[in-house]
């Protein structure tokens, strides 16, 4: 009888190493997919160092200038990052519905008989420090979509303190 060696290169192999193993086959299909893949996406990057004439590039006016593909994730980042601000804008008013001050009715930008919701910066700045440290921008975002409105281009801690802050909706 013979009697098989534990450190022969037979016995060091199981059934599952066996399934483990990939044919060059396999592997250049692959490649190859990959490849394909890639160079159908440079023919729409308009980036690609690639001179054909199948490369289309998006003039300015177009819909589609200055924009991701669509589907692609550049595009899905894009809308995950459009979310996640919103969410803040709205977190921002309803901080400082919490903590602001009505005021008189009629600010600029409410509707009639509605009062007005007011904080001074410095004090806003101080309860928000602890939810976010993006404050300013996020003002500036809330004021472009015209939910907040208040004096100046930008606002710096200690120096626009008290600057009233209104929340018009």
């Amino acid at each position: 009888m013979e009697t098989e060696d534990n450190n022969s290169p037979s016995a060091q192999f199981s059934q599952d190493d066996a399934v483990c193993i990939v044919s060059v086959k396999g592997l250049k299909e692959n490649w190859q997919k990959w490849s394909d893949d890639r160079q159908d996406y440079q023919k729409k990057n308009p980036f690609s160092h690639d001179t054909r004439p199948s490369v289309v590039v998006p003039q300015k006016g177009q819909d589609d200038y200055g924009r991701p593909l669509q589907g692609s994730m550049t595009d899905q980042r894009g809308k995950d990052a459009q979310t996640h601000i919103s969410r803040e804008v709205q977190e921002l008013c309803q901080v400082i519905r919490n903590i602001g001050e009505s005021g008189g009715k009629e600010g600029s930008g409410s509707s009639k008989g509605e009062k007005v919701i007011t904080v001074q910066f410095g004090k806003l700045f101080q309860h928000y420090v602890t939810v976010s440290n993006k404050l300013v921008g996020i003002l500036l975002r809330a004021r472009k979509q015209r939910l907040v409105d208040f004096d100046g281009e930008m606002l710096w801690q200690g120096k626009d303190n008290h600057v009233v802050i209104t929340l018009l909706q």
